[in-house]
């Protein structure tokens, strides 16, 4: 392969990946932030205390990728997440050291 299309390659690959790792996620302003456990399935402990996940929750990791409630592992993993109207946990993500870093949207609206 020529040494310029090569470059061209590389930049390209470069740029990709740059751009992916600088996605900033826009979480909802009614996400709670709390610290969580994984448990039994379907359940979590948030903050200490055991919550349940809706049958529909989905939880992304720091990369914004979709884990599955079993490949969770360690202990009071920071995380925002929202509740649905029967009070089961929705949707949680596992926030970067950055991302912890950040007061949480509930609570810069106030």
């Amino acid at each position: 392969m020529q040494p310029t299309i090569r470059l061209a390659l590389w930049l390209l690959a470069a740029a990709a990946s740059l751009s992916a790792q600088a996605i900033e996620r826009a979480f909802p302003a009614h996400a709670l932030r709390g610290k969580m456990t994984p448990a039994y399935f379907p359940d979590v402990l948030i903050d200490g205390k055991v919550r349940q996940l809706a049958p529909s929750a989905r939880i992304f990791n720091q990369d914004n990728l979709i884990e599955l409630p079993a490949a969770l592992r360690g202990s009071d993993l920071v995380v925002n997440y929202t509740v649905d109207s029967w009070g089961n946990i929705d949707r949680i993500w596992l926030l970067t050291a950055d991302e912890a870093a950040q007061p949480p949207a509930s609570e810069i609206r106030r």
